[in-house]
C-alpha cells in the first residue's frame, strides 16, 4: 500500500501545475492532502476528471479559504468508517482532520490527515501557541483511545514543529522561533513517549539536511535552508511493514513537498 502526503497550500492553485501527472507517476492508493482551502462544493471539476479512480473524504469545517483537509482512496479499499471532522468540536471549525479507517491483512487502521495549527498568531492577533499546544494534547488523548481499542493508527501531515536540531538547517538562530520552541518539540517527545514511531527518523536516525518545508523568501529552496515540518507518525506494531519512505524535494509546486510511504 502507497500513501502520499502533502500539505498543498490550495488546491486551486497546485492543480494548475501539474499536479495530476504527479499523482499518477505516485499511484498511490491514499492522497492526504493538507491545507485545501476550499469547501467540497468548491473542489475544481478536473479533481473529479482526472481522480475517479478515487472515492474521497473532505473536511466539514467553516472557515473560507482556510486550512482544510481531505483524503482520496482507491476505490478498491475496504473502509470501516469515515470521519470527516476531530472529534474535539472546539477544533473542528477548522477542518484540520479528516480520518479513514480500513482493514490493513488482520489490522484496522486509522489513518488521520492532519494539518496541526501553526502556533503563529492569526491575523487579528489571536494568539494560537495555547491552541496549538492542546490541539497536540487532544490529539494523543484520541490516538491513545484507538490504541485502547486495540486498533493501529497512522498519523500524517503538517504537524507544524521541527522535533530535534538534525530536522531544522539553522537551529540556534531559531530556538526562539515558533515551529521549534522547546514547549512545542516536547509535544514531539511525548508522541515519541507514547510508543508512535517517527518513519522517517527511525528509518535514517543520522540523516542531514532532509526538510519538507522552505520559505518563498530569501532563495531558501536553492541554499537548502529548510524545515522538516511533515511527517508520518505510526503505531509501532506497524513499523516492521515499512518498505520505504520518501521526501519528494524535487515538488516545487508548493511550500511543502510530498511525502509518500509504501508498505509492504
Amino acid at each position: 500500500m502507497k500513501i502520499l502526503s502533502w500539505n498543498v497550500n490550495w488546491i486551486r492553485a497546485v492543480i494548475q501545475k501539474w499536479f495530476f501527472d504527479r499523482i499518477k507517476e505516485n499511484d498511490a492508493d491514499i492522497i492526504c492532502l493538507q491545507e485545501v482551502k476550499a469547501f467540497e462544493n468548491q473542489i475544481p471539476s478536473e479533481v473529479r476528471f482526472h481522480m475517479s479512480d478515487y472515492d474521497y473524504l473532505w473536511h466539514k469545517w467553516a472557515r473560507p479559504w482556510y486550512a482544510g483537509t481531505a483524503i482520496f482512496y482507491k476505490k478498491w479499499i475496504e473502509i470501516v468508517e469515515k470521519k470527516s471532522e476531530f472529534p474535539f468540536h472546539e477544533f473542528s471549525n477548522d477542518g484540520r482532520v479528516t480520518e479513514i479507517s480500513f482493514w490493513y491483512g488482520e489490522k484496522v487502521v486509522h489513518l488521520l490527515n492532519v494539518y496541526f495549527p501553526n502556533g503563529w498568531n492569526r491575523a487579528d492577533w489571536t494568539e494560537m501557541l495555547t491552541y496549538k499546544l492542546d490541539f497536540y494534547e487532544k490529539m494523543r488523548k484520541y490516538i491513545q483511545w484507538i490504541r485502547d481499542n486495540g486498533e493501529c493508527v497512522i498519523i500524517c501531515g503538517d504537524f507544524n514543529i521541527c522535533h530535534t536540531e538534525i530536522d531544522i538547517a539553522r537551529p540556534k538562530e531559531n530556538e526562539n522561533s515558533i515551529w521549534f520552541l522547546p514547549i512545542e518539540r516536547a509535544e514531539m517527545d511525548k508522541l515519541e513517549n507514547d510508543g508512535l514511531v517517527d518513519v522517517f527518523r527511525r528509518l535514517n536516525p543520522n540523516l542531514k539536511d532532509q526538510y519538507t518545508w522552505w520559505s518563498y523568501r530569501g532563495w531558501a529552496r536553492e541554499r537548502n535552508v529548510w524545515w522538516r515540518l511533515d511527517y508520518y507518525w505510526i503505531s509501532p506494531e506497524l513499523f516492521d511493514d515499512v518498505e520505504s519512505i520518501e521526501h519528494q524535494v524535487n515538488v516545487i509546486w508548493s511550500d511543502h513537498c510530498p511525502i509518500k510511504i509504501k508498505f509492504k
